[in-house]
């Protein structure tokens, strides 16, 4: 695979009320191309990733409806998949680069979820569940609840090890100025928010957030030059599980996302401890402990524990080595938000911008190889991609 990448933004994430999807999208778009160094006459199709643009916006035709908006008269599609939207239309992307069928492509993920009620957005999301769950009134939350509880069951996991994710993806975003929620937290804060579903609070869960996210990808490297680094899609893995909990063997894991990430490391010829830094999905505290062990960064039960010690947070890295991985340096979903469709392309910007040094102070020292780890509904899709610093 030979996928490179020639420009990426994001938006500012969060509650964009005065900005409507097609300003979010031609901005991170204009900024991608000047990145890139091309002209837009270059691009040869576009990828939409986005989840609630029907159901709330009352628009599915996102394919043709930004291709004419930026101008463009190519192939177009939105591609859909729950919270993995975004993820899949990388994925979409990488695939028609590297088949060969096209030499340039543009991957747009966006959402804008603020403008309507919390219950309109929470039924809409169900729309990623299965009927069983709909007709019992589960939410997201209650699903992800049901697998924090199942976790702590098995492996001994409490709620301060929860809180303990979201504290260092708050310190994290508040690094980033992209972020909705550029601020730090306490434990004692997420153990004392209001409980949404038990045992997770309200500072266990990722919000409701408006942005948009954008990649130039391309089949012919960047040249090499001394400010220009040449950063390639190495991997791109993609698998699917039940769409209801119940039918599953096990909660404490994601079955799709083993698959994935498997797939993945076959592909870029590597392993877990080869990863530097990664962008994983963390809906819900719980769900990115999960997420560290079934990517086999951590074995079974060790990744909460590994969490809450630091292990994975900026400043995680002793004496300047590289033992540690990283993990949501841009704050996550949980606190740089989480607009649905998205988010799997936000993720491939914040590799991105890690393995060309350009992350500021929220900067991995030597981060060579990343990877993004993003999940559709609870876990019946799974996208996982390796980018790599040539």
């Amino acid at each position: 695979m030979n996928v490179s990448i020639l420009g990426a933004s994001t938006s500012k994430f969060g509650e964009l009320w005065q900005t409507s999807p097609r300003d979010l999208v031609k901005d991170v778009v204009a900024e991608s191309i000047d990145q890139a160094g091309v002209t837009k006459s270059k691009i040869q199709a576009v990828f939409v990733g986005n989840m609630l643009s029907g159901t709330l916006g009352g628009q599915d035709h996102l394919g043709a409806f930004f291709a004419e908006e930026l101008g463009l008269s190519v192939p177009a599609m939105k591609i859909e998949g729950a919270c993995a939207s975004g993820g899949l239309a990388v994925h979409a992307g990488v695939l028609a680069v590297s088949s060969g069928l096209y030499e340039t492509v543009l991957v747009v993920g966006v959402e804008k979820m603020t403008d309507h009620k919390p219950e309109e957005v929470a039924k809409a999301l169900m729309g990623a569940g299965a009927d069983a769950e709909r007709e019992a009134g589960a939410t997201f939350p209650a699903l992800y609840a049901l697998m924090a509880r199942a976790h702590m069951q098995k492996y001994g996991t409490t709620e301060e090890h929860l809180a303990s994710v979201a504290v260092k993806n708050h310190y994290h975003a508040s690094l980033n100025s992209h972020a909705q929620f550029p601020f730090t937290v306490t434990i004692e804060q997420v153990l004392k928010s209001p409980t949404v579903a038990s045992p997770l609070k309200l500072l266990d869960c990722s919000p409701i957030t408006d942005g948009a996210a954008a990649l130039i990808l391309t089949k012919n490297q960047v040249p090499r030059t001394k400010n220009k680094k040449v950063i390639n899609i190495v991997a791109s893995a993609v698998a699917t599980d039940t769409l209801g909990v119940a039918q599953r063997e096990d909660l404490t894991t994601l079955k799709a996302a083993v698959n994935a990430s498997k797939k993945a490391y076959e592909q870029a010829g590597i392993g877990p401890k080869d990863i530097d830094v990664a962008e994983v999905h963390d809906c819900f505290t719980i769900a990115e402990i999960i997420a560290m062990e079934d990517l086999e960064f951590f074995g079974k039960g060790e990744a909460a524990s590994a969490i809450n010690k630091g292990k994975t947070k900026l400043g995680g890295r002793k004496n300047g080595t590289t033992d540690n991985l990283i993990v949501n340096t841009s704050g996550g979903l949980k606190a740089v938000g989480h607009p649905v469709g998205a988010t799997g392309v936000k993720q491939i910007v914040e590799i991105y911008q890690q393995l060309i040094g350009q992350s500021g102070k929220k900067q991995v020292e030597g981060a060579a190889v990343g990877l993004t780890h993003n999940v559709g509904g609870s876990g019946a899709t799974a996208v996982v991609h390796i980018l790599k610093r040539e």
